[in-house]
């Protein structure tokens, strides 16, 4: 290789510019005061492999988690949820008729999510990114069986959750009538999608939580707001999801207004592999490509 080589030439250009880099970064960290220093790293953004990392240490802690603990907290996540579809049912109750209702009444759809991720509550389309990235790092027979146990775990517990809040919802004479009434209109809107249409309306739901899970790492805004806002977009959008769904699916099985097979392989099926696809196939391959060769370059160092 010679000096008028191209790629010597670049690789001497890219040393050149990382030696000039870190030299600036050193002259401005040495004419900063202690507390103007750490303020310029506070300011910083985490970068894309720092995000990767917090979220993949996060999916290993779930993986280690015993069963009890992921069984419990499922079923939480399961009961609370539900106030997802109070949170539209009250909304749809109380407000008039109007064009701008839906995008409103979306907003009551964001409460039982609120809850459930503030409160750190085991909700599986969380872990179709979290704990399918530590299995992506270090592919192998035993992480894909872990991934696999706290999935039929957490998918479990979250439908008993569902059925407990269905069940309290429709026999229970907490809600007034007409509250009860908008919730029933509601879980039909989101379970009369045909199998095909209620898959491809799942994928969007499915990537927007598992960018929920990638916002909230970073940690640069009020995760309030991060939730609010994209899980609104969800109900504005008319996605569907597979946990709030099923507290849906449940009222209207209970109450007799849907049939066992709509339920498994008109709604929930479809809907199940729809928010996979999005948050697994998508969004964690998409994440995964962006820090890979960093990772593995960090590996080899």
């Amino acid at each position: 290789m010679t000096d008028d080589d191209p790629e010597f030439r670049r690789a001497v250009e890219a040393n050149e510019a990382k030696r000039q880099a870190a030299m600036t970064d050193r002259e401005e960290q040495a004419s900063n005061e202690p507390d103007e220093e750490e303020a310029v790293r506070e300011a910083s953004h985490m970068s894309a492999k720092l995000v990767y990392q917090v979220v993949r240490r996060e999916g290993d802690e779930e993986l280690k988690r015993p069963t009890s603990s992921l069984f419990w907290s499922g079923i939480a996540a399961g009961v609370c949820i539900s106030f997802s579809v109070i949170g539209e049912g009250i909304f749809g109750a109380y407000l008039p008729e109007s064009d701008w209702l839906p995008l409103v009444e979306s907003f009551g759809y964001t409460f039982g999510f609120l809850i459930v991720i503030i409160g750190r509550m085991q909700l599986f389309t969380e872990n179709t990114l979290t704990t399918v990235l530590p299995f992506l790092a270090r592919p192998s027979r035993y992480l894909l069986g872990c991934v696999a146990r706290l999935w039929a775990i957490v998918v479990g517990a979250n439908l008993i959750g569902c059925f407990i809040a269905a069940i309290f919802i429709a026999f229970i004479p907490a809600f007034e009538q007409e509250v009860v009434d908008a919730m029933i209109v509601v879980s039909k809107h989101a379970t009369e999608h045909p199998p095909l249409i209620a898959f491809f309306k799942a994928i969007p739901a499915g990537l927007l939580i598992a960018a929920l899970v990638w916002m909230l790492a970073a940690g640069e805004v009020n995760n309030f707001f991060i939730i609010l806002i994209m899980t609104w977009l969800i109900a504005a959008g008319g996605f569907t999801h597979i946990i709030a769904g099923s507290v849906e699916m449940a009222l209207l099985l209970v109450i007799g207004e849907m049939g066992i097979i709509h339920a498994v392989f008109g709604f929930w099926i479809p809907v199940f592999l729809g928010n996979v696809f999005g948050g697994t196939i998508v969004f964690s391959l998409i994440t995964w490509g962006q820090v890979r060769e960093e990772v593995r370059a960090r590996r080899a160092d």
